[in-house]
C-alpha cells in the first residue's frame, strides 16, 4: 500500500514556517487539499504569494488558542473543501523556564499552546470526521490526527521544564485521544523528534558552532535529521498505509534517546 494522501484535506497549524509549513508544502505537493493555519498573516501571505487562489492551498490566521477562532478555521476549512481527513498540530512552542522564579508563567503558557490548543481543535475536527462519517453511510477510516511531539517530553533538560512537561502531556494526550475515538476510525498518534536542522537551529551553529559537534556525537547515528525524516513520517501516518496504527509516539531522533550520555568505566 502507498502512502498516498492525494484527494484528502488536510489542516496543518503552525504552517508559516519551520516544520509546519515543510509538512504543509509536502502534504500539497502530493495531492492533498491544505490549509496552513498560522498567527503569522504575514508569513503566510509571504510564503504562499505564488499560489492560485482556485487551487489545493488555502491558509488561515489567526490565534488558535482561542475557541472561536479555532472554530473559524475548520469552518473556513469546511468551505473551501467540504470535508477534513487529516490534522497536524503542528504549532509549538519553546520558552525557558526558571525553577525558582515564582513569576515565571512559561510552564502555563506552553501548556496552553502545546496541549489545550491542540486538544481544542482536535475536538472541533474529530466531531466533523464523526458527522462525515454519518454523511457517507460507509463503514472506513474517518481520518487521522498527528500531534508533533518531541523527544524532551522524555528526558529531563536543565531549564526546559515547561516545554518538557507540556510534549510528555502531549503525547499522553495522544495515547488518551487514540482510546476514545478508535471506535469511530479515527486514528491518533504523535511524531516525537530531536534536533532537527531547522532554520533556529542553524541560526543557534551559526553563533556556536561546537553545538554541531555535541548534538552528533550524542545521536548514535551520527547527523541531524532533516525536515524530510519528519514530513515522510507523517505522511505515514497520515495515509491509508498506517490504518491499524493509533495511539503511538513516533520516535525520530537517530537514535539519541537510546544513549546513555555517561561513559562506561574501562575494564
Amino acid at each position: 500500500m502507498s502512502f498516498s494522501i492525494e484527494g484528502k484535506t488536510a489542516i496543518v497549524t503552525g504552517a508559516a514556517n519551520g516544520i509546519g509549513l515543510a509538512i504543509a508544502r509536502h502534504f500539497a505537493d502530493n495531492g492533498a487539499n491544505v490549509v496552513f493555519a498560522d498567527m503569522d498573516e504575514k508569513r503566510l501571505k509571504a510564503e504562499l504569494a505564488d499560489v492560485p487562489e482556485d487551487g489545493n492551498i488555502r491558509y488561515f490566521a489567526g490565534d488558535l488558542r482561542e475557541r472561536l477562532t479555532a472554530a473559524n478555521l475548520l469552518s473556513a476549512t469546511i468551505d473551501a473543501f467540504d470535508r477534513v481527513d487529516i490534522l497536524v498540530n503542528a504549532s509549538r512552542q519553546i520558552l525557558t523556564t526558571d525553577l525558582l522564579d515564582a513569576d515565571d508563567d512559561s510552564l502555563w503558557t506552553m501548556l496552553e499552546q502545546n496541549l489545550m490548543t491542540s486538544y481544542r481543535i482536535t475536538q472541533m475536527v474529530a466531531k466533523r470526521m464523526l458527522k462525515q462519517d454519518d454523511e457517507d453511510g460507509a463503514s472506513k477510516a474517518s481520518g487521522s490526527i498527528i500531534n508533533l511531539s518531541s523527544i524532551a517530553s522524555q528526558r529531563a533538560q536543565k531549564g526546559l521544564i515547561g516545554y518538557s512537561v507540556s510534549t510528555a502531556a502531549l503525547d499522553q494526550l495522544t495515547r488518551t485521544m487514540a482510546i476514545e475515538l478508535a471506535e469511530h476510525n479515527i486514528r491518533v498518534n504523535s511524531v516525537s523528534f530531536g534536533s532537527l536542522m531547522s532554520a533556529s537551529l542553524q541560526s543557534v551553529l551559526k553563533d556556536y558552532p561546537e553545538y554541531r559537534k555535541e548534538i552528533e556525537e550524542n545521536t548514535p547515528l551520527g547527523w541531524i535529521a532533516s525536515a524530510n525524516e519528519i514530513v515522510e513520517a507523517t505522511q505515514f501516518l497520515a495515509s491509508d498505509a498506517s490504518r491499524f496504527i493509533t495511539g503511538q509516539t513516533m520516535i525520530i531522533d537517530g537514535g539519541r534517546t537510546l544513549a546513555d550520555t555517561v561513559k562506561a568505566a574501562a575494564h
